[in-house]
């Protein structure tokens, strides 16, 4: 059985490049029926937090990648001495005593020998022994160092599958030394291509390092994320940019990652959000919306119309690029005035219109119908009676309305705020 693990360490937060590890790792489980192990690599004692813990554990759930066992290696620590101490007594550690420290350290042996192993993504990887120098397996304070602790709980977790990033590649060679010298069976081993930037560089807070956990508050949808994550070194084929992840356990298997180091690009993530909100179910996506409207008094917890909020919320859909766009964008329908842009009111309400609005309220007065297409109607014939073209009245009127000079339809916009409030705003700009 496949049996792969995640195994980050709570010293920070979950970040991109983890959650595209995470992933490629749960997706490869789930694709070959396997096990997903989580692994907290919680040794350092000074900088492991419970609180990148929990952001960690969050994220993971939140990007729908549940794992099927979790382990902790601080409570691992009676293994690592078990397996360091085997080796000591087969020569092929040592023991020695580092100045100002308590306690001794263990130290293995590098045998000068060279190394060949088989990569699934890089195929064939060879190194020479000669210029690594002896690795400490157990710190003179009793803790185990990385490389020996991976080794151990890889073997001793029975993983098939070693799926990391391409800068652990220098970390392998000697992990096979200590495989080969403690007599475990040597996983498959793949290295993922480095994320970088548009420019070629690493991934910097500018340039996408950035928490999963601040995607989420940001507004980005995890299907959209994990969409995102995907193709960044694998292709669903055919030219495909949106693939749901239920189809791609279908068609994923390491050997079709690329080995290009991967280029991350924001643009792209917005464009993949955005198509994922435009399919989004309005009344989930309400859900999610309810909150940041609920923190800006834009609504109240108990008394708001939820019918009328899925309604604002479809109107908007196809436009957003995260959900937080719609709080700033559809504000005008919950406050009393809405905020005006000083440069769209320059530019749009300068010039007296009071003959135009007034004309345009008389007839929404009129109608016996308040809809959308009626309204419609009624705009057209006021155009047409003042022979102007739709954009000398759409443009003021919206920013009149909405204090903005883009957003949904006008009419649309017209409609949801109501004849009342509609009159009301434009009656301000009547002299």
């Amino acid at each position: 059985m496949v049996r792969v693990r995640f195994a980050p360490s709570p010293t920070g937060n979950l970040h991109i490049g983890g959650g595209r590890t995470a992933l490629f790792n749960w997706l490869y489980a789930r694709a070959k029926d396997g096990k997903f192990i989580l692994r907290l690599e919680d040794t350092d004692k000074l900088r492991s937090q419970q609180e990148f813990v929990d952001e960690i554990l969050n994220s993971l759930k939140w990007l729908g990648f549940n794992w099927d066992e979790i382990y902790y290696q601080s409570q691992r620590f009676n293994i690592y001495r078990e397996q360091a101490e085997k080796l000591l007594k087969s020569g092929l550690a040592y023991t020695e005593k580092l100045p100002d420290k308590p306690g001794e350290a263990i130290i293995f042996k590098v045998p000068q020998q060279k190394i060949k192993m088989q990569d699934l993504i890089h195929s064939g990887i060879e190194f020479d022994t000669a210029v690594i120098k002896d690795q400490v397996l157990i710190k003179s304070d009793g803790t185990p160092t990385y490389n020996f602790a991976c080794v151990v709980d890889d073997a001793t977790m029975d993983i098939t599958h070693v799926i990391r990033g391409d800068d652990h590649i220098s970390n392998t060679p000697k992990q096979v030394l200590l495989y080969e010298a403690l007599g475990f069976k040597l996983p498959k081993f793949a290295h993922l291509p480095l994320i970088m930037n548009i420019g070629g560089g690493r991934l910097s807070k500018r340039t996408g390092a950035t928490a999963i956990s601040e995607y989420r508050l940001m507004g980005y949808l995890a299907p959209a994320l994990v969409n995102y994550l995907l193709l960044l070194s694998w292709s669903p084929g055919e030219n495909r940019e949106l693939i749901d992840i239920k189809e791609a356990i279908k068609l994923f298997d390491l050997t079709d990652v690329n080995k290009t180091a991967a280029t991350f690009d924001l643009k792209k993530l917005g464009w993949i959000n955005n198509q994922y909100l435009k399919n989004a179910d309005s009344d989930k996506l309400a859900d999610e919306i309810i909150p940041m409207l609920i923190e800006k008094n834009y609504i109240h917890k108990d008394g708001f119309d939820r019918n009328y909020l899925v309604s604002i919320v479809k109107l908007f859909q196809p436009r957003l690029l995260v959900v937080n766009d719609f709080a700033d964008w559809a504000d005008f329908f919950f406050l009393d005035e809405p905020n005006m842009d000083p440069a769209a009111e320059e530019k749009y309400l300068k010039k007296d219109l009071s003959r135009e609005f007034t004309l345009f309220i008389e007839r929404l007065d009129a109608l016996k119908s308040f809809d959308i297409a009626s309204i419609e109607e009624s705009f057209r014939g006021l155009i047409s009676e003042l022979g102007i073209e739709s954009k000398a009245l759409i443009h003021p009127i919206r920013v009149a309305l909405t204090g903005k000079t883009i957003g949904p339809g006008l009419f649309e916009v017209i409609y949801y705020l109501g004849k009342e409030r509609t009159k009301e705003r434009l009656s301000k700009f009547i002299k």
